[in-house]
């Protein structure tokens, strides 16, 4: 594959319109890594003829693949460890006192292969299991992803050897997996049954979704302009319930918007209350 400064600009201004994602001009090489076996099985020489090919079947199979592709999936179970720590000991709790009886609701938005809405259903158990009677009102996590191919495999909810080795411990793959035939694992009904897979792509219209109590939005708005990132932070400060949290990546910060979140102080970690 070719890419000439012309077609990869092409190619950028295409991604970021169709999904957000903003590519730096260092970024050759990754979309190399990523689109070379694609363009090779279409027979596709260059990104200007993909981009055009694209334009000419815009709800073709094409413009998915290539998003997929290029939609970083990279994710491990309980990642960075606090904010599961958190919603057990801090924000749950709040819920329980605020809203007694009521159904706890959680966005987890570009959830990818679904280890962070399956983590949050087994930190979920972990609080019932040491506070019984307490969540009344269960609880339901709303997981949502760009790629439908990434949200199918999500859906299965099984996984190799290599993925459950990042990020679970023992303890928490005996008790929340069945194994599934020689290296194969799959996550068990009653963690699997809290969580709801949508497709979504975070610049279209949230309303379809309801008001959430908590919203964890990590490692993706990294890859956003910042005109785009305070867009997609207001629109989700809309879903939250007064009072209700937003949780952001380990390397993100909300920089601006002081009207309509606060930061609190986790020791460790941050989160952002819905003023």
């Amino acid at each position: 594959m070719t890419l000439a400064n012309q077609d990869f600009q092409l190619f950028r201004d295409f991604l970021e319109k169709a999904c957000g994602i903003v590519l730096g001009d260092n970024k050759q090489y990754l979309v190399s890594s990523r689109l070379n076996r694609l363009l090779e099985q279409e027979g596709i020489a260059s990104l200007g003829e993909l981009v055009k090919r694209i334009q000419a079947q815009p709800r073709g199979g094409l413009r998915e693949s290539v998003i997929d592709a290029m939609t970083t999936n990279e994710t491990l179970w309980f990642r960075d460890v606090y904010p599961f720590e958190v919603l057990k000991t801090r924000l749950i709790p709040e819920f329980i006192k605020q809203s007694p009886g009521q159904r706890l609701r959680i966005w987890s938005a570009a959830c990818s292969s679904g280890q962070e809405p399956y983590s949050l259903s087994m930190a979920i158990d972990e609080f019932e299991r040491s506070n019984l009677g307490q969540l009344r009102g269960g609880a339901q996590i709303v997981a949502t992803d760009l790629s439908g191919g990434i949200l199918n495999a999500a859906k299965s909810a099984e996984y190799d050897s290599l993925s459950v080795a990042r990020g679970l411990s023992p303890e928490r793959l005996n008790r929340y997996f069945d194994q599934n035939g020689p290296g194969r694992w799959t996550v068990k009904t009653p963690i699997r049954n809290r969580v709801e897979f949508r497709a979504m792509n975070l610049l279209d219209s949230y309303s379809m979704l309801g008001k959430f109590d908590f919203v964890f939005c990590r490692n993706v708005l990294i890859y956003f302009s910042a005109d785009v990132k305070k867009d997609i932070l207001r629109r989700i400060h809309a879903t939250l319930k007064p009072g209700g949290y937003l949780m952001l990546g380990a390397s993100e910060a909300l920089n601006g918007l002081p009207e309509l979140y606060q930061m609190v102080q986790c020791s460790p970690g941050i989160v952002y209350k819905a003023r």
